[in-house]
């Protein structure tokens, strides 16, 4: 079996643990390449890459190499719409229509705000199946869901909105403020802030960027639903019958239609790479992830270099949402505005019990970034291998649990 190497990076001796967790993984193959940033109280204390960028394993992982980092971008996005909620543009509890008058109809006229931002609008896909558009042709999308009905009534229940957050809410962003959420995050956090992480990228990016290495559709729905629906409930746990609730409801199908039955190789496109879809294919290294938590875990330690105040993050970091999910497997979810809180698969705050501070989001590929409000903790890793959902957070949930044993 062809083995990766680490070809570099630093960690502090205190977090020698961790390194050797990231080591093991790209050493083994089982990462084909990666990297991992941590920033602790204001300073990089961990910054490690290793492997290659493509799946012929001849272009070396180095230390500011890019990747899709998929529904990590929601969180991104989310830290656009704290800053907004700071400006006074957007108020979280107003409906979507006193900025969108067009979203308000058939069925849709009491969506709120906070519906978008905690996947409670029953508009986790298209009605009429995903349009067929290039990504990026934002207006098609955005029409699409704007003239459809929603799913489940506003408000009701908690669904996941994997692709169809990024068109909501970067609409939303769009209609308050003028920019696109690329644009936007671009000009008033990343350049400010110094965050190598873009939503949309430019040609001259993609050298810069590893490939990502999907897995087909493996029908995991299909064969599972014939196996679970003939057992009676009574004979399942809390949990599994929340996965056939889940299973049999489709909403998974619905909301991850797009990325479903597209050929996955898609997702290396320069259509895809330069659209803007503010819920799925920013792009970015691990310290640019660790720094922008980092300094969200700081907000109101040095109010010079806060990118947002400590009073509005506490708002968006109390949870909103916390229901089994029906898109994502019947799974306990817990959202703020647009930050997960809890996920019981990429368990960065380990159990729902134990949570007091974390904010982050996870993403389909294996990435993975936190904050930690307590700890002033940023953590980042971010991967080009997409492994089956066993073991898709892996690596990740090692890094993590080694971390908070450490500090």
């Amino acid at each position: 079996m062809t083995k990766n190497y680490p070809s570099g990076g630093y960690c502090d001796p205190k977090f020698k643990d961790i390194e050797e967790i990231f080591n093991q993984a790209i050493e083994s193959g089982h990462e084909v390449g990666a990297s991992l940033a941590i920033e602790h109280e204001g300073k990089l204390v961990v910054s490690l890459f290793g492997g290659h960028k493509d799946q012929e394993r001849t272009l070396p992982w180095e230390k500011d190499t890019w990747v899709n980092v998929f529904s990590v971008t929601k969180a991104v996005t989310a830290t656009c719409i704290a800053k907004l909620i700071e400006e006074g543009k957007i108020d979280v509890d107003k409906l979507v229509s006193t900025y969108w008058p067009e979203y308000g109809c058939n069925g849709k006229e009491n969506t709120k705000v906070s519906d978008f931002l905690c996947h409670r609008a029953g508009a986790f896909g298209f009605q009429e199946s995903v349009p067929n558009i290039k990504w990026t042709n934002w207006q098609g999308f955005i029409k699409a869901l704007e003239i459809q009905k929603p799913f489940r009534e506003p408000g009701s229940s908690q669904g996941y909105h994997a692709l169809t957050y990024g068109w909501l809410v970067g609409e939303l962003i769009r209609r308050v403020d003028g920019r696109t959420a690329g644009q936007y995050f671009k000009e008033e956090i990343a350049e400010p802030f110094g965050i190598d992480f873009k939503i949309g990228l430019e040609e001259q990016d993609f050298n810069n960027c590893a490939d990502m290495l999907m897995l087909e559709n493996s029908g995991i729905g299909s064969r599972t639903l014939g196996f679970f629906k003939y057992i009676p409930d009574f004979f399942l746990p809390r949990g599994l019958k929340n996965f056939k609730k889940a299973l049999i409801g489709g909403d998974f199908t619905v909301a991850f239609e797009s990325l479903e039955n597209d050929n996955m190789g898609d997702v290396n496109s320069a259509d895809w790479r330069m659209s803007e879809i503010p819920s799925a294919n920013g792009h970015g290294s691990a310290e640019s992830l660790a720094r922008l938590y980092g300094n969200l875990s700081s907000s109101g330690q040095d109010k010079e270099r806060s990118i947002i105040k400590a009073e509005t993050l506490k708002k968006i970091t109390t949870e909103y949402s916390s229901e089994p999910d029906s898109v994502l497997m019947g799974g306990d979810m817990s959202f703020g505005l647009g930050y997960m809180l809890h996920n019981k698969f990429s368990r960065f705050e380990m159990s729902r019990k134990y949570y007091q501070g974390y904010f982050g989001h996870s993403g389909i590929g294996g990435a993975v970034a936190f904050g930690d409000l307590e700890k002033e903790l940023g953590f980042a890793f971010i991967c080009n291998k997409q492994h089956k959902l066993n073991e898709l957070y892996k690596t990740s949930n090692e890094l993590s649990k080694a971390l908070i044993s450490i500090i």
